[in-house]
């Protein structure tokens, strides 16, 4: 275990100074954040309003207003933690890439640590970084809502999300160790790391609400980790602001409204429940975990 620590201390340590690996690990966030304010939001809001205009009744227009601006701040929030525990991960697993092509790797080989330590040390800094990446995401995101005016999530929230996003960085970690183990170059993992951070998006319905897209596409994305990472983060994040928003209507509203804006997942017409979804992703997360593992050995065995 020491030499697993003193791994982890070493790849968390050159992963901070490097400034611009810092940076991009966030460029996501604020990508997605950046689309939030400027598009996506006022229109996803916008919406709601008029959906709920349609109900008529003695209802506060400014309100509705009020209420569904922060319903969608919330489900950004949850959108903008999933991306950050994909991206950043992979920010992090790409020093080994550059272990790699510097050697470094090679020398780690010589030593008397096991390939399956050198490989849980990048996992592990991976997953630690990921985690406190989006802790501090989650804190500045309260800050805001708080400075605002808006209504805070409470402690228990934050404790189930923190659950959640230990969950979905420890697997994305390990896929993109899994990933890594198959590149050869900076440039390439670069190439690759912009791609998925940009299908991470469309893939978890974070650009994107699920109602926009077409069926048969939907029912495919329903098969991938990343659109029920979200929809974990979602059903904590937008809990109370769904009951707030849509109060004194019928519950059908709110769930509709939870199913086309990918809260609720639906497979076959029938619910995919939260310990579903974290079964899946455990389950995902040890199969990866064995794949790498084996592809690891094999790999070792070719570089003697």
């Amino acid at each position: 275990m020491k030499k697993i620590g003193n791994l982890v201390k070493r790849n968390m340590l050159v992963f901070g100074r490097d400034r611009a690996a810092v940076f991009f690990s966030v460029l996501s966030m604020l990508i997605v954040l950046g689309l939030m304010i400027l598009f996506l939001g006022d229109m996803n809001s916008s919406n709601i309003v008029e959906a709920l205009e349609q109900f008529g009744g003695n209802r506060n227009p400014e309100e509705d207003k009020t209420n569904a601006d922060y319903l969608i701040q919330v489900w950004t929030l949850a959108g903008i933690l999933l991306s950050n525990s994909v991206t950043v991960t992979m920010t992090v697993i790409g020093g080994m890439i550059e272990d790699e092509t510097k050697n470094r790797l090679a020398s780690f080989y010589v030593t008397p640590v096991k390939r399956i330590q050198i490989a849980l040390g990048y996992v592990i800094s991976a997953w630690s970084i990921g985690v406190i990446m989006c802790v501090i995401t989650l804190a500045a995101a309260q800050m805001y809502l708080w400075l605002s005016g808006q209504t805070v999530l409470t402690l228990l929230d934050c404790v189930e999300l923190l659950g959640m996003i230990v969950l979905n960085t420890f697997l994305y970690a390990a896929l993109a160790y899994f990933l890594a183990l198959f590149v050869h170059s900076e440039s390439a993992w670069s190439g690759i790391l912009t791609v998925i951070g940009t299908l991470v998006g469309f893939v978890g319905g974070i650009y994107l609400p699920m109602s926009m897209i077409p069926e048969k596409v939907a029912d495919i994305l329903k098969c991938f980790p990343f659109l029920h990472g979200a929809a974990m983060m979602r059903s904590i994040c937008t809990k109370q602001a769904v009951e707030t928003t849509f109060a004194g209507l019928p519950t059908e509203v709110a769930e509709g409204f939870r199913e086309s804006m990918g809260i609720t997942i639906l497979f076959d017409g029938t619910e995919v429940t939260l310990s579903m979804q974290i079964t899946y992703l455990l389950t995902l997360s040890v199969l990866v975990i064995g794949m790498a593992t084996l592809v690891s050995s094999k790999r070792a065995v070719r570089d003697r």
